[in-house]
C-alpha cells in the first residue's frame, strides 16, 4: 500500500485522540503532508476509534482525491489552505476536546502562562471567528489565523493545532486541553500566580 507507514501513523494518532477523549467517534480530522503534492487525510463518517491505515485517504495539494473510494473529511479544504499558507507545517490536527472547546464559546481565554510546559509547547493560542463547518470561509479564516499561532481556537466549533510532525501537533492539542483545565481550576481556586515576563522570556529563548 502506498504510504502505508505514514497511513498507519495517521490512523494511530486519530485513535489516540479518541482514546484520550479529545474527540468523538465521528468528530475531528488529521492530515499529514508527505511531500509537496501528496497529503494524507482522515475520512468522514467512519468510527474514529477504529480507524486503520486502509481508511486513510490521499489528496493532492490542489484538492484532487486520489482515493475516490473514500469520502475525505469535510474539512479537507481547511487543511489544504493551511499547508499552502504555512510551508513549515507537516501535520494538522482538528478535534473537539471538551474543556478547550468550552473556551471557544466563552469570553474567557485559555491561560498558557501558568506553567512552563504550556508556554513552551503551545505558546499563545488565538481565537478565530466562527464560520460554517466545512465551508471555504472557515478554511480561509483558520488558515489565516495559523499565521499567528500554532494553536487555534475555532469559535463555537473546536480547536486546531499544527506541527512539523504528527507528534508535535498531537502534543500541542493535548497540552492545550490540559492548559484549559488548569485555567478553569485556578479560576475556582483563586490567587493564581502567572509566570513573570522574565520567566516567559527564558522559556521562549530556551525553545526558540
Amino acid at each position: 500500500m502506498k504510504f502505508n507507514n505514514e497511513k498507519n501513523e495517521v490512523a494511530y494518532f486519530m485513535r489516540r485522540l479518541y482514546i484520550q477523549k479529545l474527540t468523538t467517534c465521528s468528530g475531528g480530522n488529521i492530515s499529514l503532508k508527505i511531500d509537496n503534492n501528496n497529503i494524507l487525510v482522515t475520512p468522514s463518517q467512519i468510527d474514529k476509534g477504529r480507524l486503520s491505515a486502509n481508511d486513510i485517504g490521499i489528496v493532492t495539494i490542489d484538492g484532487k482525491n486520489k482515493t475516490p473510494e473514500l469520502k475525505l473529511s469535510m474539512e479537507t479544504g481547511m487543511h489544504l489552505a493551511i499547508y499552502k499558507n504555512r510551508p513549515d507545517v507537516k501535520a494538522i490536527i482538528h478535534a473537539h476536546p471538551p474543556v478547550a472547546t468550552s473556551f471557544t464559546v466563552s469570553k474567557k481565554k485559555i491561560n498558557c502562562n501558568l506553567i512552563g510546559e504550556s508556554r513552551a509547547i503551545v505558546g499563545t493560542p488565538v481565537l478565530a471567528p466562527y464560520a460554517l463547518m466545512g465551508s471555504e470561509k472557515l478554511a480561509e479564516i483558520v488558515s489565516e489565523y495559523t499565521l499567528k499561532a500554532n494553536a487555534v481556537l475555532m469559535e463555537n466549533h473546536g480547536v486546531l493545532t499544527v506541527g512539523e510532525s504528527l507528534l508535535q501537533a498531537f502534543d500541542r492539542i493535548e497540552v492545550l486541553e490540559i492548559a484549559g483545565r488548569i485555567t478553569l481550576i485556578t479560576e475556582f481556586l483563586g490567587d493564581k500566580k502567572e509566570l513573570s515576563s522574565n520567566d516567559l522570556q527564558e522559556i521562549d529563548d530556551l525553545f526558540s
